[in-house]
């Protein structure tokens, strides 16, 4: 009597094919997570222009009241490595554009703020566009399911 010693080839070539499927599926929304987390970089560094937005509410009575030229911030370029521009506009709105995601199209989010009821805080909303899929930029950015 012969004892087995081992796998059968069918059994290897099962496996395999197995190992094929879930890679096909696990590659692309790895890719799409590297992206993300390049691009989610420009929310924490846009923490310095919230809080130079939140100043410039409080010197000139509301975010709605805010020029360009009330706020004290200003982006060092290349401080980070994946982040081309952070600028406030008119009102406190932050404008963040990425670079070097991996994303064909950089990913550019825009943060607006909006002044709570009782005036104690600031609200932010955020809205993103580029990259090349929606789940390729921040969860806090991507449109809102209808």
């Amino acid at each position: 009597m012969k004892k087995q010693q081992g796998f059968t080839l069918i059994e290897l070539m099962i496996v395999i094919a197995i190992l094929g499927i879930l890679i096909a599926i696990a590659l692309p929304a790895y890719q799409d997570y590297q992206v993300r987390t390049k691009a989610t970089e420009g929310l924490n560094v846009a923490a310095a222009a919230k809080l130079a937005v939140a100043e410039a509410a409080n010197d000139n009575g509301g975010v709605d009241k805010i020029k360009t030229a009330d706020v004290s911030y200003s982006f060092t370029k290349d401080s980070t490595k994946y982040i081309e521009t952070i600028a406030i506009g008119d009102a406190g709105v932050i404008t963040v554009t990425t670079k070097g995601t991996g994303a064909t199209t950089p990913i550019v989010f825009t943060l607006t703020p909006t002044a709570n009821t009782d005036k104690t805080a600031i609200d932010w909303a955020c809205k993103g566009t580029g990259g090349d899929k929606v789940s390729q930029l921040p969860s806090s950015c991507r449109p809102k399911a209808t």
